[in-house]
């Protein structure tokens, strides 16, 4: 093992790369997690993407991890007699629920939540901002506009009201038919889309029960706006750049971009900085140099992960995507300033005894003289805790719970592996010790810190700091699953 890279990879699967063969050079190349948008493919076609996946995770032996990514409720304009109309700024016309066709004049907006959020004076978006319309006038049943920007509509066009919360639930039908076919595969992550307020989260954990990890993807300024509160229910987080650059001004994504990063890593809550991160290497064997330092900047940032989507889904180079986004990582990671950077984000401490424990580890493990960190754990509860310390040193993450192991694929700096349940102290130092030289992650002499629970074998909380040395000759310790 031995991989130096902290920051994690997580690539979407499409066309373009769901065959098994591919699935299995992209995880060699570096992937982490693999993405199934349910915005696009069948259930037969990401319940072959998943079987690709557990392959080629039992040939490399190393825990992947799937991240369902539900739709999300879409807001839509009808359609018009002609497919499109011609629109320029001081343009008037109104949006009602009459399914007629539409023209210059009128067109059918399907959605009467729309009408209850609006007010006078709003902003609505089509066409991913490609037009902007004021609101003059409204009722619960239609609402009266004014274009300030835009040269056409047509058929089918997206709606965003970033000014509003939309009365609608952040879980459709098709979502949880998706949600449901999901679990029953076995994914690890489950991530909702157009999250406004903390009981969007709270309802998809209360279905998923436990059975994967629940994500929150922040793409509403109204999520932005509440994040604190939202990430109360979120395992995870994701910076959907894409629909938040709809609703924020150009040059307030950066700073958007920041808080959600900062927040999250303040509260040790994995994230996920994604969208058009290499888009222009769809088509072509390189990034641009913008494409190289917006990698950088989010690996610079602390994230946990990056994620790949049309790239890898349906791009011509999805391997050389993940090639070159592993690539850039490592070289920030090499830079002498990204651990003063780590350090400066570094958040403060809870009053908790495993926080404290952990605090202790992370300092320790600052010195030369230490190799790596081993983390045993059940649920992942403490190798995240560890995480969000940031040290600079491998973190070998010891579990019997292969769903446990799975998960914490996406963590910052983590390298899950399968282990059997150490049933005393001997064999946690033991364990630690084989698996720390079994992987190349201390050499000779150096020291390994040893972080476990006792009583051993039972779920809770690390409440042991221990501190062994990787001998001359490799460790025999128990046999790992």
């Amino acid at each position: 093992m031995n991989r130096a890279r902290r920051a994690r990879i997580v690539a979407t699967l499409g066309p373009a790369s769901r065959a098994p063969g591919t699935v299995k050079a992209l995880a060699q190349a570096g992937v982490d997690v693999f993405r199934l948008n349910f915005s696009h493919g069948t259930h037969e076609d990401h319940a072959a993407a998943l079987k690709a996946v557990r392959g080629a995770e039992m040939a490399l032996q190393r825990p992947l991890g799937v991240l369902a990514d539900l739709q999300g409720p879409k807001l839509r304009l009808g359609r018009f007699k002609d497919v499109e109309i011609a629109v320029k700024p001081g343009h008037k016309m109104r949006f009602d629920l009459d399914p007629t066709p539409g023209d210059e004049t009128r067109v059918q907006m399907p959605h009467p939540e729309i009408f209850k959020a609006l007010r006078t004076g709003m902003l609505l978006l089509l066409d991913d901002g490609r037009v902007r319309l004021r609101v003059n006038d409204r009722t619960d049943d239609w609402a009266d506009v004014t274009v300030e920007s835009g040269t056409k509509l047509s058929d089918r066009k997206g709606v965003a009201v970033p000014e509003a919360v939309i009365p609608v639930s952040a879980l459709t039908p098709k979502d949880r038919e998706d949600l449901a076919f999901a679990l029953r595969q076995g994914v690890d992550w489950v991530a909702l889309s157009f999250v406004q307020k903390p009981e969007d989260m709270a309802e998809l954990k209360r279905i998923v029960n436990g059975q994967a990890a629940c994500l929150a993807k922040i793409e509403k300024p109204a999520a932005l706006a509440d994040l604190e509160a939202i990430l109360d229910y979120c395992d995870g987080v994701m910076v959907a750049r894409g629909d938040l650059g709809v609703e924020l001004d150009p040059e307030d994504v950066p700073v958007a971009q920041k808080q959600i990063v900062r927040a999250a890593r303040n509260r040790g809550v994995p994230v996920i900085v994604a969208t058009q991160m290499l888009e222009s290497m769809t088509s072509a064997p390189s990034p641009t140099r913008a494409e190289a330092t917006d990698v950088a900047n989010a690996v610079y940032e602390g994230a946990d992960a990056l994620m790949l989507s049309a790239e890898t889904a349906s791009g011509d180079y999805p391997l050389e995507s993940v090639e070159i986004m592993s690539r850039i990582i490592e070289r920030v990671e090499r830079d002498p300033m990204w651990p003063k950077l780590m350090g400066a984000e570094h958040a403060g401490m809870d009053e908790h005894d495993v926080d404290a424990l952990v605090g202790a580890a992370a300092m320790a493990a600052s010195a030369p003289s230490t190799g790596c960190l081993v983390v045993f754990t059940t649920l992942g509860g403490t190798a995240r805790r560890m995480a969000r310390e940031r040290p600079l040193k491998p973190i070998l993450v010891l579990t019997p719970n292969p769903n446990t192991a799975r998960r914490l694929a996406l963590v910052w700096g983590l390298e899950p592996r399968l282990g059997d349940q150490p049933d005393s102290l001997e064999a946690v130092t033991d364990d630690a010790v084989e698996g720390a030289v079994r992987y190349g992650l201390a050499e000779p002499g150096q020291r390994i810190l040893i972080l476990a629970g006792t009583p051993f074998g039972a779920p809770g909380a690390a409440n042991l700091l221990r501190l062994a040395h990787a001998p001359a000759t490799k460790a025999k310790g128990r046999k790992k699953g």
